[in-house]
């Protein structure tokens, strides 16, 4: 009962300073808003693509023209234009410039095709449609020699509308630029547990209530556990609340497992309170505790892709991404959000929880030397 009294009395005192509640809340809400507008276009997987315009001179004739017409209607309805040079005009010269996307010879040597590198991605479609075309005049050229009556079903078969296809091996599975910065934004401000942890027993003894608490018919291990629970469960209760709002307000996607990612959340701020109360019992300024904490904070936040995405990072900046506890916690929440892998969350809240044990034994330890609090 007394460790209900003290927690609930910890919950209380906390969510009346207002400006820490507030920077709890709004921080992460209003970086999340500002960066997953500001970079929103980073984290795009389409590609828009332009209509092709190409100009071409056919001086083949025979049997290549008719078919090389008809393979332009069919281009026109992917997005592919074919305008026929005048004999005057320098056709390289009207793509150098920009004017073209490309410039198309067809003579009886065959057909030679230029490119500006400018657009190389309608460069690499219009080589491809192109590519195709020459394929299978090439095939029906073989097949007029030994059976010219089958010409036209060689060229007409497999013929389609569409020379742009695009396939996904999980289609609509990636995170947009909202969706990140939620998940990044909440898994930071969870770490900023550690800031309220590491005063929690620096504010007794400042306020001078330490002795009284001390004093009280209450044992120092009822006090310990009853101000760890409320810190937790103030935390708990702000995290909860960010993550309603970035799912109400931004519609960012939390997936189908909620449970389990908020269970990964959970032990981080369990993480969080247990490095900020083992850091303020291994320091012996008041003011050093927190200094430390911030400086943790703001090196995982840097490596551990809060402000920005880090992907695939090498050597040096591998090793110290990997260092970030937001890098494993991130993962392990995105991999259950877009890949249903609940088995993510193994790794990750072993990692908390376990190191939350170190710390907490850390702070028991010192407690146990000290007098007081």
């Amino acid at each position: 009962m007394n460790i209900f009294n003290i927690a609930m009395k910890e919950i209380k005192g906390n969510f009346r300073d207002i400006r820490t509640l507030v920077f709890m809340l709004a921080f992460p809400i209003v970086l999340m808003l500002v960066l997953g507008t500001a970079l929103s276009s980073t984290f795009t997987t389409h590609i828009n693509v332009d209509d092709i315009n190409v100009l071409y001179k056919d001086t083949a004739g025979g049997h290549v023209t008719p078919y090389f017409n008809e393979f332009i209607k069919t281009a026109e309805k992917s997005g592919i234009h074919f305008k026929k040079a005048a004999s005057d005009v320098d056709g390289k010269k009207e793509v150098k410039q920009g004017d073209y996307t490309g410039y198309v010879e067809i003579d009886q040597n065959g057909m030679q095709l230029y490119l500006n590198k400018r657009n190389s991605i309608e460069g690499s479609i219009l080589q491809g449609a192109l590519t195709s075309f020459a394929d299978k005049y090439n095939v029906a050229t073989v097949v007029a020699k030994a059976a010219p009556s089958k010409v036209g079903s060689a060229l007409s078969s497999g013929k389609h509308d569409d020379y742009i296809k695009e396939s996904s091996l999980s289609p609509n599975k990636q995170p947009g630029a909202m969706d990140y910065y939620a998940i990044a934004m909440t898994t930071m401000i969870a770490l900023y547990s550690a800031i309220s942890a590491s005063n929690l027993f620096q504010s007794e003894r400042v306020r001078r209530t330490a002795d009284r608490l001390i004093a009280s018919p209450v044992r120092k291990s009822e006090i310990f556990i009853g101000k760890v629970l409320g810190n937790i469960g103030v935390n708990l209760v702000c995290i909860l609340l960010v993550v309603t709002i970035s799912k109400l307000f931004f519609k960012a996607n939390w997936g189908d497992h909620l449970g389990v990612v908020l269970l990964v959340l959970l032990t981080e701020i369990v993480f969080a309170v247990s490095l900020g109360l083992g850091i303020s019992y291994l320091t012996k300024t008041g003011a050093g505790p927190r200094v430390i904490v911030m400086l943790i904070i703001q090196v995982a936040s840097f490596f551990g892709g809060a402000y920005f995405k880090i992907e695939n990072p090498e050597g040096i900046m591998k090793f110290l991404t990997d260092l970030s506890p937001l890098t494993w916690i991130n993962e392990a929440i995105n991999n259950i959000i877009y890949a249903n892998d609940l088995s993510a969350a193994i790794p990750a809240v072993t990692f908390n929880i376990g190191l939350s044990i170190l710390f907490l034994l850390v702070a028991i330890i010192s407690l146990r030397k000290r007098e007081g609090l």
